[in-house]
């Protein structure tokens, strides 16, 4: 009779300890409302809420544009391009020069009377290409195919600083979604230990549940805090590109959540920016080539020149006729023209090249898409159940110790990764449709 008194008494501290405890760990049970987001496929239609968010990133987007000295660069070198193939062009028009001298002139012959005097001598020429075998026009197709190169150049840096932009928006979007995860997370611990501290207060012999708590809290906000710098941090790479207006909330454009179509991107590939600036250098070499062998063809000019002298002897002259220079032999003609063929086909076979590979990356990263989304739809049965085991572990560890804290602290650990893994198969999705609407028709014509 007497051993069974300590244990009574033992039983009733504890009974105490739990309804002294229970108002608080009761709070506990709160869960956090799981936001499935709606994952489709590039052939299901895109909500319309989606504008708003779509329209924000293009906003971005542009003012990235704007700003990025790479793109300014490129745009002057597409100008530059431009003028190239336009003083080519103009070539075949009249070229007319104006010259003279002016000076003191002398002439001394033995027997005769020197002759010295001011001199002052003026000419005119006017020259004209006839018949050049087409030389001029396949350089000026050279040119304007290069000017073209350049032009779709730009778009393609235009494309890369979009891509860059919406990456990281996406990747602030994660961050700050995994910073309310583990917000949550360390405010349910908080919770926890204010509970448990209840707990104590009236039963000694669970101090060290409580020291559990208190160190799984510290970790649940230290989890936070370095969340929060890598935010700060892509925050800094942001603002590079579009300054300090940043947006205030981190909408995404449900397209980012639909698959797109592989076979519709497949056909997008050959449309893209960057290939289509291989397609022009292709077809610029191609036109070099044939300029070189116009180069070996008859070469027949038009000119026309006068002069003038005043001063001792007055004179006038002028000329006016054809010029005409056929090629007979030149040991590297041969020579030149092959190795412009071989650079033109050369350059056809990188364009190939790289059409191929953009279209093996296109599937590459649609099935990483695919598997990302996936994830994350398998992850969201698994959330809701570990939120539900969790908050029966919690009710069967308040009720006399059904359960034990390593129990509780376990669940709810194995929650809230679970919660960060969605989170990141989600964005990862995002990142990876980003980019496969990249190596298509580019971010800004899906953005549009």
């Amino acid at each position: 009779m007497n051993r069974s008194l300590p244990r009574l008494t033992r039983l009733c501290g504890v009974l105490a300890a739990a309804c002294i405890a229970w108002p608080a760990a009761a709070r506990c049970l709160d869960d956090e409302i799981i936001v499935e987001a709606r994952i489709g496929s590039g052939k299901e239609a895109v909500p319309t809420t989606a504008q708003g968010p779509r329209m924000d990133i293009h906003g971005l987007v542009k003012e990235a544009i704007r700003r990025s000295h790479a793109i300014g660069a490129a745009k002057l070198l597409a100008e530059a391009a431009a003028d190239d193939a336009e003083e080519q062009r103009v070539a075949r028009y009249p070229r007319v020069d104006v010259g003279g001298t002016l000076g003191r002139s002398g002439s001394m012959v033995e027997g005769y009377p020197d002759q010295v005097g001011n001199q002052a001598r003026g000419g005119l020429t006017v020259t004209m290409p006839l018949y050049d075998g087409g030389r001029i026009s396949r350089l000026t197709e050279w040119r304007s195919q290069l000017a073209e190169a350049a032009r779709l150049g730009e778009l393609t840096a235009e494309e890369q600083i979009g891509l860059q932009t919406v990456s990281l928006v996406l990747e602030r979007g994660r961050y700050r979604v995994q910073g309310q995860v583990y917000q949550q997370y360390a405010r349910k611990m908080s919770c926890l230990v204010q509970a448990l501290e209840t707990i104590v207060s009236a039963d000694k012999g669970r101090a060290s549940e409580l020291v559990q708590a208190r160190k799984t809290e510290q970790q649940a906000e230290l989890a936070r805090v370095q969340t929060d710098s890598a935010i700060k941090q892509i925050e800094v790479r942001l603002r590079r590109f579009v300054g300090d207006a940043l947006p205030a909330d981190d909408a995404i454009p449900n397209g980012l959540l639909a698959l797109p179509d592989l076979r519709q991107l497949l056909e997008e590939a050959e449309r893209s920016s960057e290939i289509a600036a291989m397609t022009a250098q292709a077809e610029a070499s191609d036109r070099y080539a044939r300029a070189v062998v116009a180069g070996q063809r008859p070469q027949v000019s038009a000119s026309v020149t006068g002069s003038k002298v005043k001063g001792i002897d007055n004179q006038s002259s002028y000329f006016a006729g054809l010029s005409i220079n056929i090629p007979l032999y030149n040991a590297g003609n041969d020579y030149s023209a092959s190795a412009a063929r071989k650079r033109a086909d050369a350059a056809r076979l990188q364009r190939a090249d790289a059409l191929e590979a953009r279209k093996f990356r296109m599937a590459e990263v649609h099935e990483q898409a695919s598997a990302a989304f996936d994830r994350a739809r398998r992850t969201v049965g698994i959330v809701r159940d570990s939120d539900k085991v969790r908050n029966y572990t919690l009710q069967q560890w308040q009720q006399l110790g059904k359960r034990s804290l390593f129990d509780v602290m376990s669940s709810e650990s194995e929650h809230y990764n679970m919660r960060i893994a969605y989170v990141n198969s989600l964005y990862d999705g995002q990142q990876a449709t980003a980019m496969m609407w990249s190596l298509g028709l580019g971010v800004l014509s899906r953005l549009q």
